[in-house]
This record gives C-alpha cells, structure tokens and sequence, in this order.
C-alpha cells in the first residue's frame, strides 16, 4: 500500500514540476522585462501604469528593431553599432560566437540554405548519432581546411552540455525529416521516450 502511494505521489509530482518550473521562469523573464521596460519609460509616463504595459512596450520596440534589421539599407548603421562588439578582444570571441548560433536557428528565406537534421552513420558501424549540419563547403577557409570535400556537423551533447563537431564525407549522413528545433528538443532530454511515445 505505501508502495502504491508513493508511486501515485510521483506521478502527480512528475506531471506538476514540468507545468511549475515552466510557469516559474515564464514569470521571472515577464517581470524582468516589465521592470526593464517600465524603468526606461518612467520618466516619460510618470506614475501612470497598467499591468503589462511595459511587456506590451518591449515587444513593440523588439518587433520595430525586427523591421529595422530586415530592411536594406539598415544594415550600415548596424554594421557601425556592432564595432564595439566586433573589435574588442574578448567581447568580440563572445558576440560573435552568440551571433553565429543565433543566425543559425534564425528563420532562412527561399533562396538560403535551409538547417539540416541529419543520421550521421560512418561505414561498417552500427552505431548512429544524430547531428546538424553546419556547413556544406569549406571554401574561402585557409590551409587545409579550404580544400576538405566534406560537410560539418555539429553533434549536440545531452541536457545541453556541450557538442563536438565533426567533418565527414557526405556520403556519411543521410538527411532526417525533422526540424532543427525539434532535434535540439530531443537532444537536451538525451533523447529519452516518454510513456506517451508509440511502441
């Protein structure tokens, strides 16, 4: 009987820390960006407040910096406010490497290059692991690496941990139907089933 109750406990904790931890971290970016939004427009609006106003006020001003950045001609005075980024010594290895991952998983138009979720499967083995393609070609790279006829892979670690990337022959990978999301998804949670999955 104690055995039975516990069980049941568990599972009432396992279907409620998900929803909890979820809700939690919603709430403390929500009110993270309310009091950011709020203390920059304080002096402007006074006392006057309304709830969510300063979530409303965030959103529109990411939203404009969005039409901004997709606009043509803006991408001069955005190259003029990235040079504190891209030239200091140890910011710019920071900025840069965040940029980078960010344009990556960024949303790709019809005439780019689309994220590819592949098996990655070396010949005469057995084993497989599942990987992003970074890269199709390396030309343009100096050295050695200018001349590789391969493709890169990025091989992400379990609960985020860290990857490893690879450079293999393309005839190694075999293309998945399967978004980059959904990949990096399953790959944080080790890519573990849950009661719910068929078979």
């Amino acid at each position: 009987m104690k055995s039975r109750l516990t069980q049941i406990f568990l599972r009432g904790l396992l279907a409620f820390l998900p929803v909890a931890l979820t809700l939690y971290v919603l709430y403390l970016f929500v009110a993270w960006t309310e009091r950011l939004a709020m203390g920059l427009i304080r002096p402007f609006i006074g006392d006057f407040y309304l709830p969510g106003l300063g979530i409303v006020i965030a959103g529109s001003l990411i939203f404009g910096l969005g039409m901004l950045v997709s606009h043509p001609g803006f991408s001069r005075v955005l190259a003029w406010a990235e040079l504190p980024f891209t030239n200091l010594p140890v910011v710019k290895s920071i900025y840069s490497s965040l940029k980078n991952f960010a344009e990556y998983f960024a949303p790709h138009g019809k005439d780019q290059p689309q994220q590819q979720v592949v098996l990655l499967r070396a010949p005469g083995q057995d084993m497989s692991i599942v990987g992003l393609v970074t890269r199709q070609n390396f030309s343009g790279l100096p050295g050695a690496l200018g001349e590789l006829d391969q493709v890169a892979v990025y091989l992400p670690m379990g609960y985020m941990i860290g990857g490893y990337t690879v450079f293999v022959p393309r005839d190694w990978i075999t293309p998945i139907d399967m978004s980059v999301e959904e990949a990096m998804r399953s790959s944080l949670i080790a890519w573990m089933s849950s009661n719910r999955d068929p078979g």
